[in-house]
């Protein structure tokens, strides 16, 4: 990250500019950095101004406790002001739901995109799954257990016990685990793991939510809801691509909903 903000709790926010065009700040979902979505800045940066930044909590961003969902809000108002006080929202997974509870919280957005908000509707279980996740969780944070909490979330995504194991066992896992307590972050920004309906009502600007077509029928399925339950929604889906998206695929469909 080459360029430094400070949020309205006084958090450092390491962030990075790329391109030339209308701004759009990517917003990475849980275990991810700001250098997540850079490959994705980089294929829209002959028509955005692509931002990338490190959350609180994560790779050069600071952290203020307590941990509250309005003070990532305030993170992405400071980012905005720093970049030219108006700006479309991009997010990925959990952070999705932070760029729809920003745009619902009237912060100055030009437009919201998501990408796979993995809101659990539509998948059977799917409350109780998020209940469960949420109690151990928090469980495992309380205890200093950083690694079990990985292992939690890891699971919770659908990877198989195998690569579990083989993760433990790589030179990255102490990297995850050092950002293990931001799990807790995403996890209250996605609420009870349910699209809240009534919030996304509040959103007064353009939306585009976006699945892959490859992506479990659930999770498209809560995409397209996310697009009916705003005012001004569109639901796109991309064939071929997974909740693990290609830049040069996603790419394209990004520019030209922030181009406008």
């Amino acid at each position: 990250m080459d360029e430094m903000t400070t949020s309205r709790d006084g958090t450092a926010l390491a962030y990075q500019v790329t391109g030339q065009g209308p701004t759009v700040i990517l917003v990475s979902g849980a275990m991810s950095t700001g250098g997540t979505l850079a490959p994705l800045a980089q294929r829209i940066a002959d028509r955005c101004t692509a931002v990338v930044y490190d959350r609180r909590g994560r790779g050069r961003s600071g952290d203020t406790p307590p941990y509250e969902v309005a003070r990532e809000v305030e993170d992405l108002a400071a980012l905005t002001d720093a970049v030219g006080g108006r700006a479309t929202l991009f997010g990925v997974s959990s952070g999705g739901a932070l760029v729809l509870e920003a745009a619902a919280s009237g912060l100055p957005v030009r437009r919201a995109a998501v990408y796979e908000v993995p809101y659990a509707d539509f998948l059977e279980g799917g409350a109780e799954r998020e209940a469960t996740y949420k109690q151990q969780l928090h469980k495992a944070l309380s205890e200093g257990r950083r690694g079990d909490a990985v292992e939690l979330f890891l699971r919770l995504t659908g990877l198989a016990e195998e690569m579990i194991r083989g993760a433990r066992q790589s030179p990255m896992w102490a990297g995850m685990e050092a950002v293990a307590p931001s799990l807790a972050y995403d996890d209250t920004v996605m609420g009870d793991g349910l699209l809240p309906r009534e919030r996304l009502t509040a959103i007064s600007v353009p939306v585009l939510s976006v699945a892959g077509g490859a992506s479990p029928k659930w999770m498209r399925e809560a995409c397209r809801e996310v697009s009916r339950a705003v005012p001004e929604g569109t639901y796109r889906e991309l064939a071929g691509q997974t909740h693990m998206v290609e830049p040069d695929v996603l790419g394209p469909v990004l520019a030209e909903f922030v181009e406008g």
